[in-house]
């Protein structure tokens, strides 16, 4: 449990950055201020976001979005939906794993190979106190059990980045400082408890052997940041009681897993809107074969959801409706807040796709994506994009990268692999404006 807590939390909780820097400052150049990633497990079949007719690029300007997504038909103008990209290099069978965000080959219980697109985006855009916050949506049972787990995101090699699944243990470290009653009770006894950890792991680590030193200060550094983190969100605490979503009974006595995801989904909204973090990434299913959606009406759950058809099928569209509005919750939440001569949603990219192409058990030679936000004109919205096929998922990430104004030409790929997955070089200028 104390590794699950402490590794890899350093790469995504920035110790050394100082409380005034809690906002990012205001866009400038044409660059976006935060990106979402929702990663939603058992594929995304192009034929449940592809609107009827629509056989090649175009407008989407009279087009019906289809009933999966049809939630998102306000937002048309800020939609693009993609088509055609492939991750056949990434073994997406079940799920690529830390491949589906890397762009390489995952497996289950398989080490990430590099950093992820949601990790090094995170390094670039404007700093804020929790540069990256990951959450993990699941059955009760799962997010019970294994509160964190990392599956998705990694801050390189053999370094991989938790998803937070409890939003007892999320609010605690986000808003216990700023809570009352048993919230806070159980926020100091936690906090004593990790500083006394901390102390003692410092001490004891020193009479270690050599080769397990190393790896065993990763768990101390692991454990300086967590407390570090929760420092600096005390001395900013005025600020932060103005996001700090209600606990209610969702929280303590949840009904069904969806309670679970859609205080989550809060948490993550707040930490955004608040200016704690602008890389956030949501993994329904958490990356891997399981998940449950019983407060949709959805008794199937796990694998099982895996091998039904997802087209014109009433289970998965109650499952992709429910992640559509929860995409308008968040596009919704970020238009109410002023940011610079707009809004914080006019400043902010979405990247709706699946950790495992288009369907279980594919080659991923089909990986649908939707982008929603055009972050000031930089990417291309209200249309629709089918691709040849021959550009991988790592050209969708060096656009990501050129668009927060990094100069790359390839993400995690390097001229061997391209030469045999990619048909050209540089982002998609199907993306970008």
């Amino acid at each position: 449990m104390l590794q699950g807590m402490a590794a890899g939390v350093g790469a995504a909780f920035g110790a050394s950055l100082l409380p005034e820097r809690l906002l990012a400052s205001p866009t400038s150049g044409g660059t976006p201020k935060r990106i979402i990633f929702f990663m939603q497990n058992q594929g995304f079949d192009p034929a449940t976001c592809i609107p009827e007719g629509m056989n090649s690029s175009g407008s989407l300007a009279k087009a019906k979005l289809p009933e999966p997504i049809e939630a998102l038909e306000p937002y048309k103008e800020q939609l693009h939906i993609i088509s055609g990209l492939h991750g056949m290099h990434t073994s997406p069978s079940h799920s690529a794993f830390f491949g589906a965000l890397g762009g390489y080959r995952g497996s289950d219980g398989v080490p990430p190979s590099a950093s992820t697109i949601d990790y090094e985006i995170s390094k670039v855009l404007p700093q804020t106190l929790l540069p990256h916050l990951c959450i993990g949506m699941d059955s009760i049972e799962n997010m019970t059990t294994k509160p964190t787990i990392a599956t998705l995101s990694a801050s390189g090699a053999g370094q991989p980045i938790f998803m937070h699944s409890n939003p007892n243990h999320l609010y605690q470290m986000l808003y216990g400082g700023i809570s009352t009653g048993d919230i806070r009770l159980q926020h100091d006894a936690r906090s004593n408890l990790l500083n006394q950890i901390e102390m003692l792991a410092a001490k004891k680590g020193r009479s270690l052997p050599a080769a397990s030193q190393q790896r065993y200060g990763q768990y101390v550094q692991g454990f300086k940041n967590v407390n570090g983190l929760r420092d600096r969100l005390n001395t900013v605490a005025g600020h932060l009681r103005k996001f700090a979503p209600k606990v209610d009974e969702r929280y303590s006595k949840p009904k069904f897993e969806t309670d679970w995801h859609d205080v989550l989904l809060d948490l993550g909204i707040s930490a955004l809107k608040s200016g704690i973090t602008n890389t956030l990434t949501i993994g329904s299913g958490r990356g891997e074969i399981f998940g449950a959606w019983k407060g949709l009406g959805v008794e199937q759950q796990g694998h099982n959801l895996g091998h039904m058809k997802q087209p014109d099928n009433p289970i998965w569209i109650k499952i992709r409706q429910y992640n559509s509005r929860m995409l308008v919750r968040i596009m919704e939440a970020l238009e109410k807040v002023p940011e610079g001569s707009g809004t914080m949603m006019d400043n902010t990219l979405i990247v709706y796709t699946s950790n495992n192409a288009d369907k279980q058990h594919t080659n991923g030679a089909n990986w649908p994506v939707m982008l929603l936000g055009d972050c000031g004109g930089i990417f291309k919205t209200g249309c629709f994009t089918q691709l040849d096929g021959r550009r991988p998922i790592n050209a969708l990430f060096t656009s990501l990268l050129r668009a927060a104004g990094q100069n790359v030409d390839r993400f995690n790929m390097n001229e061997k692999l391209a030469k045999k997955f990619d048909a050209s070089t540089g982002p998609l200028k199907e993306v970008l404006a």
